[in-house]
């Protein structure tokens, strides 16, 4: 499966005109950020809500829903399916955005660095 779907840039536009306040405030801290992310963007089949290329990095912000069986299992394949493709999914929960948005912040700081300079 190709890592980049056109089919879906109908739907990635419509999600970046109507993002959540959530992923408005972490888009507000990476849209400056050191390393370049896209919002919304097509990956196979799916949309991640950021990804960064450099990184290999996609960023989830995961609201309720998210909680119930069935989407558990969804985000689990889905998660799968990228790994596949040598990304890492990390996943902040709404409520992580809103109360401890200076340790989702530190967290992707602290994954960009791992990276640029790897330990051996």
């Amino acid at each position: 499966m190709p890592l980049y779907t056109r089919g879906l840039m109908e739907r990635a536009r419509e999600l970046r005109k109507n993002m959540t306040s959530q992923e408005k405030t972490l888009w507000d801290f990476l849209k400056s950020y050191k390393f370049k992310f896209y919002r919304q963007r097509p990956i196979g089949g799916y949309i991640a809500d950021f990804y960064c290329r450099k990184l290999k990095l996609i960023i989830e912000v995961d609201g309720e829903q998210h909680n119930a069986p069935e989407a558990r299992e969804y985000d689990r394949i889905r998660t799968e399916f990228m790994n596949s493709l040598g990304l890492t999914v990390m996943r902040f929960r709404n409520y992580d955005v809103d109360c401890n948005f200076s340790s989702v912040c530190m967290e992707i700081d602290r994954f960009a660095e791992a990276i640029k300079s790897p330990i051996d």
